[in-house]
């Protein structure tokens, strides 16, 4: 099998509630927007996020994003009213955990220096 792109999916209630919240996470509008209840944001290093309607999922999706420096993003979330539920420094990852509108977790996170 050759992989040559991942597609990552976040169920949510009401798309536009939720595409307000992914807006302000990514800084900037959806990449696509394919179907009324579906928003693609394409991610820099490869792969894309979708975040689509299905009530009987929403709020069981997770999402882990790899971030260059942590700080920097929590600054700029913040100054759009985005912030952590929850922040951690570990061994290998310093993390900050998020959730949207329907519960869906959300974690930025930054390896540390030589462990990714």
């Amino acid at each position: 099998m050759t992989i040559t792109n991942a597609l990552a999916g976040i169920a949510v209630d009401d798309i536009n509630e939720a595409i307000d919240f992914y807006e302000r996470l990514f800084g900037r509008l959806p990449d696509a927007r394919p179907m009324n209840d579906l928003a693609e944001w394409k991610l820099p290093g490869g792969g894309w996020v979708q975040v689509h309607t299905d009530a009987d999922r929403a709020g069981a999706s997770t999402l882990t994003l790899i971030v260059d420096d942590l700080a920097e993003e929590l600054g700029r979330l913040g100054l759009h009213g985005l912030m952590p539920v929850s922040k951690a420094m570990g061994d290998f990852f310093k993390t900050a955990k998020f959730r949207d509108s329907d519960g869906n977790l959300i974690t930025l996170s930054q390896p540390q220096a030589g462990t990714y």
